[in-house]
């Protein structure tokens, strides 16, 4: 354990303690206006991570000189960071939401209960699941974007929105478990293990729809009395969409989705997006630039500060027997990012298929506890946070509200 790892640690340490601070900031904001802007800054959950790591960098340079500090800093991955920042944007598009609204409304008729109450249904359950297609990222936008103004909002109990919002965040994670590509944890252990979509599908897929199914209805079922038509009703936008305008959105997300892991090329697609939009501009709404690279920004800090944390998290992974390590890998992803523990599972020689199984399984249910559990969460928070008190989502909050439906998957991880 060499010095700038134990400082990496304690930086890290130091960033955790922010993001679950991150509330009482907003509080502060309110109570000294003469400093709000800086207290608000640092209560904005996507900086944290960000600033911590140029902590990190600027400690480094320190101690280990200037170009070792710029080599590490190079030596990371940052796909995962861009493509949910341009995943987001995309996503969050208007013709995109119109198109997947359209959709949902149409299948909110055949239901036995209120549009209203349907539509939050498909939110909290079909487009999590969705999101073993067009990826989780994706669907937590989509989701997010759904939900805001029929959840996220005035008048409903605060109880109620953590409680949303932790089967949102758990469903999410364990919903793009149906594929090998849409799920961050999955992502980093399909091809070392060799894991395809057909093996997800058998072995995870159906435990994880069980999940998301129930915990979203059970929710539904708590929303009931607070979702009516009336004040879920948005105001029509004056130029609809056309439906060519839309499609077209619709293959740029794909394409995004299909480049997941080129950043050349999903970085051009998405030059071309904005070109398109701009031409087409009668049609849109403003881009979600800056949400996206606030989320992005939050990405790359928990890529650099996790780079820093490998020399004391492989060996606990590496030292459980399969069932103690299902539930040690449920408690790490709360603080260090699922995907960031399973890519360093893989990394263990021998590990059994027992073992394989259950420690994805444990990260992937854990996904929802914190804001830094897995990498879709943070979009999630920037987009919903505002209908929250103090414009601001708690730490404390969002793991009472997730646990429930944390238990539920875990349950069924381990039939």
């Amino acid at each position: 354990m060499s010095l700038m790892e134990t400082l990496g640690a304690v930086i890290f340490g130091l960033a955790l303690l922010h993001t679950f601070s991150a509330k009482f900031f907003e509080e502060l904001a309110h109570r000294h206006e003469r400093h709000a802007g800086l207290f608000h800054l640092l209560g904005e959950v996507e900086v944290v991570f960000g600033f911590w790591a140029f902590v990190l960098i600027v400690v480094m340079a320190l101690v280990s000189g200037g170009d070792a500090a710029v080599a590490y800093a190079e030596s990371r991955q940052y796909t995962e960071p861009l493509f949910v920042f341009v995943v987001m944007v995309v996503a969050a598009s208007r013709p995109v939401l119109e198109i997947v609204g359209r959709a949902l409304k149409v299948l909110a008729r055949f239901t036995p209960v209120p549009d209203a109450l349907a539509m939050v249904w498909f939110g909290l359950a079909v487009v999590p699941l969705l999101g073993s297609l067009i990826t989780e990222p994706a669907a937590m936008t989509l989701a997010a974007l759904m939900l805001a103004p029929r959840i996220f909002r005035q008048g409903m109990p605060e109880w109620l929105k953590y409680a949303a919002l932790g089967v949102l965040f758990v469903n999410v994670s364990i919903g793009g478990t149906l594929t090998s590509y849409a799920a961050p944890p999955v992502l980093m252990v399909a091809t070392a293990w060799q894991w395809d979509s057909s093996f997800m599908l058998a072995t995870f897929g159906l435990k994880a729809a069980v999940a998301v199914l129930f915990n979203a209805t059970i929710v539904t079922l708590l929303l009931r009395k607070h979702i009516t038509a009336e004040n879920t009703e948005t105001i029509a936008p004056a130029t609809p969409v056309p439906l060519i305008v839309s499609l077209i959105h619709l293959v740029f997300l794909a394409g995004v989705v299909l480049f997941a892991h080129h950043p050349v090329f999903f970085l051009g697609l998405f030059l071309f997006f904005m070109g398109y939009t701009q031409a087409y501009e009668r049609y849109q709404n403003p881009l979600i630039l800056k949400e996206g690279l606030l989320v992005g920004f939050f990405l790359a800090g928990l890529v650099v500060l996790g780079g820093m944390q490998q020399w004391w998290l492989q060996p606990i992974v590496a030292s459980l027997k399969p069932h103690t390590l299902f539930f040690a890998a449920l408690g790490l992803t709360a603080i260090t990012d699922n995907a960031a523990l399973t890519y360093l599972g893989s990394l263990i020689a021998g590990l059994s298929e027992q073992a394989k199984y259950l420690l994805v399984a444990g990260a992937v249910a854990g996904g929802g506890l914190t804001v830094i559990a897995n990498a879709p969460n943070p979009a999630g928070v920037a987009l919903l946070r505002r209908g929250f008190n103090d414009e601001s989502i708690g730490a404390v909050g969002l793991l009472l509200g997730a646990s429930p439906p944390t238990v539920v998957a875990a349950l069924l991880f381990l039939l």
